[in-house]
């Protein structure tokens, strides 16, 4: 059996604020091990102010569930309304603001569970379209692995950064039945 079959998904609350940094941590971490710098950049997200109350505020928005094995929290899903940065939606959405896993759990689909975990949500409030942005850059494997969820390219978006690189976004848009 694959860790994923003894996966729960459970609500966040805001005593989860610090396994949402982890996760985030760890997977900058592991972006900079492969030099796939440019999605969060090199440094924790534990070690950012904006970073840190950004995970407080999705902790206490009654949008954060965590994917757990045991005890241990695994994966994140962030749901609510859509960024600011993003072509606003013309219909009824939920909009996928943070997904993120642990690394150490590569290949066993925790992404992809709390996805449906997210498709389930929306379908059980009368929605029959789910969101996302994600990195574009690089060569583009995160846009490649949303299309791999159901997911199809619709707005590209460039973030500008002042001091930094412009950051190149990519809305992926996944119809429900």
């Amino acid at each position: 059996m694959t860790a994923a079959q003894h996966l729960t998904i459970r609500p966040g609350d805001p005593t989860d604020a610090p396994a949402v940094l982890r996760l985030l941590d760890d997977a900058t971490a592991w972006l900079v091990a492969q030099g796939r710098t440019g999605q969060w950049g090199t440094e924790p997200a534990s070690a950012d102010p904006r970073r840190i109350a950004q995970a407080d505020t999705w902790a206490g928005s009654g949008g954060l569930w965590l994917a757990v094995l045991g005890e241990r929290p695994v994966g994140a899903l962030v749901v609510g309304a859509a960024t600011e940065y993003v072509p606003a939606a013309t219909e009824p959405e939920l909009y996928v603001n943070l997904l993120v896993t642990d690394r150490a759990y590569t290949g066993q689909a925790i992404g992809g569970r709390l996805l449906a975990h997210a498709a389930e949500l929306a379908r059980d409030r009368g929605v029959g379209l789910l969101r996302v942005d994600c990195y574009a850059g690089g060569d583009g494997a995160l846009v490649r692995w949303y299309e791999r969820q159901g997911f199809t390219r619709t707005d590209p978006f460039t973030v500008r950064r002042p001091g930094r690189e412009p950051w190149p976004g990519q809305v992926l848009a996944r119809r429900l039945p």
